[in-house]
């Protein structure tokens, strides 16, 4: 018999799932055993090494190209690249584009146990795509100041790119693209001013994550959307709360000069507002069995705590006692943490 190999978190899980109906009476002694014995702990994750190694070697490879770009030599050969028309180097890099796209996709289905080297060509595909529509946008106008128009396009790239491949990852940027979209056409309907219809940044993107969640709501049910959901689920909730942060730091104010010379007790009203925010998700979360809505009321909590501890005791405050009570703190916390993990388990 073939065993499984599985990881030391995911075999206490299955161990503690056999006890459980061992006990119950729905296995008798010997089924569980067999189950038992049907199980053996991998000596080493290799699956997290596969992962941590592809990062590390993107991030090699930016750096290798950063490095390329800065050598002398290369600047003067890309001087006289540069008499190349962008029109040739937008060509250029949707072929690359698909290239990757294309492999990606082929190597995902052949070799679907390989995710994270199929992910990193699909990441190529996304980045290349990025560069034909930077060249794209430098074809037609060479002075583009509206160049929001060219990330709104980048979004509806990426997004048709992600259903028609049914890629994750691909989505994950069509949601950062629309962020950085809704972020610099706002800035530029205002010219660049502080504020759009009286709102800061923060609160711009408060209301902005506000709407991808109630999207979420309102068509999370569909079959078409099922693959997106969770994430685009995610990437709300984090432009909400992060925006929420922010503004229980410096409310709607136009900038950190006159942060500095506003005192804190004015901009409580903001405090309470994300407080309630924060509780109110975690309370839906906690009714609706919505572990997702659950997490992010807790970390918010917990972060907005801190950030006020913070900010009202760390200039005045005697750091021993500071560091004392943060440390009681986390201890109840874990304590706290522990005890709801032991009964769960």
């Amino acid at each position: 018999m073939k065993k499984l190999n599985l990881d030391k978190q995911d075999s206490e899980a299955i161990n503690n799932a056999i006890n459980h109906w061992e006990k119950d009476g729905l296995l008798n002694a010997e089924q569980a055993q067999n189950l038992r014995l049907s199980i053996t702990i991998k000596g080493f994750d290799w699956m997290r090494l596969a992962k941590y190694s592809f990062w590390i070697a993107l991030f090699c490879g930016i750096v290798a190209l950063v490095s390329l770009l800065i050598n002398e030599s290369i600047i003067t050969l890309l001087k006289q690249l540069y008499k190349i028309p962008d029109s040739v180097f937008c060509l250029t890099s949707t072929l690359f584009a698909f290239l990757s796209f294309y492999y990606g996709q082929y190597r995902t289905k052949k070799h679907p146990e390989k995710v994270f080297s199929n992910q990193t060509m699909i990441f190529f595909g996304v980045l290349f795509t990025s560069i034909a529509i930077l060249f794209l946008g430098k074809t037609f106008n060479d002075h583009l100041g509206h160049f929001s128009i060219l990330i709104l396009l980048a979004t509806f790239v990426y997004g048709f790119l992600a259903f028609y491949l049914q890629s994750r990852l691909i989505w994950f940027f069509a949601l950062l693209a629309l962020g950085c979209w809704f972020g610099t056409e706002t800035g530029y309907q205002t010219n660049w001013d502080y504020y759009f219809l009286g709102m800061n940044y923060p609160l711009r993107f408060f209301v902005f994550g506000f709407l991808i969640v109630l999207s979420y709501f309102l068509i999370a049910n569909k079959s078409w959307f099922r693959n997106f959901g969770d994430l685009t689920y995610i990437a709300g909730l984090s432009y909400l709360f992060i925006s929420l942060w922010v503004l229980s730091l410096i409310g709607n104010l136009n900038n950190l000069d006159t942060w500095w010379h506003v005192k804190q007790i004015n901009l409580i009203y903001w405090s309470i507002f994300t407080l309630i925010i924060g509780i109110g998700w975690l309370l839906y979360g906690l009714k609706n069995a919505d572990a997702i809505a659950r997490e992010f009321g807790i970390t918010f909590i917990l972060i907005f705590f801190y950030t006020k501890y913070f900010e009202l005791f760390w200039t005045h405050s005697n750091k021993t006692i500071f560091f004392s009570i943060l440390a009681l703190s986390f201890w109840l916390i874990g304590r706290r943490a522990e005890k709801i993990w032991n009964i769960k388990k």
